[in-house]
C-alpha cells in the first residue's frame, strides 16, 4: 500500500493531500529514510511523522484498504 494512502486510512493523517504533502516536504521517515508518497508500506515497517517540534513513531501492524474508525489505532502501535 503506498504511504499517503496508509496514514489517511490509519487515521494517522486527516487527509490524503496532507499526508502526500508531509511526504514532500520531507518530514515522513519510513525505517529511517526519508520517504515519498508513493513508497510501499508493509507490517513490520516503522513510520516517523514529523509535526514542528513533535515526532510521533509507530510500527505498522497492519495494511487494510478499508478500516472503520473504531479499528484504525489497530493498525499500528507507538513505539
Amino acid at each position: 500500500m503506498r504511504l499517503d494512502k496508509y496514514l489517511k486510512v490509519s487515521r494517522l493523517i486527516k487527509r490524503r493531500t496532507v499526508a502526500n504533502e508531509a511526504c514532500d516536504a520531507g518530514r515522513v521517515l519510513v525505517n529511517g529514510k526519508v520517504a515519498k508518497a508513493g513508497t510501499a508500506v508493509k507490517e513490520g515497517d516503522e513510520i516517523e511523522l514529523m509535526f514542528g517540534t513533535r515526532t510521533i513513531k509507530v510500527r505498522v501492524l497492519a495494511v487494510a484498504e478499508t478500516v472503520r474508525k473504531e479499528d484504525a489505532a489497530l493498525m499500528y502501535e507507538m513505539v
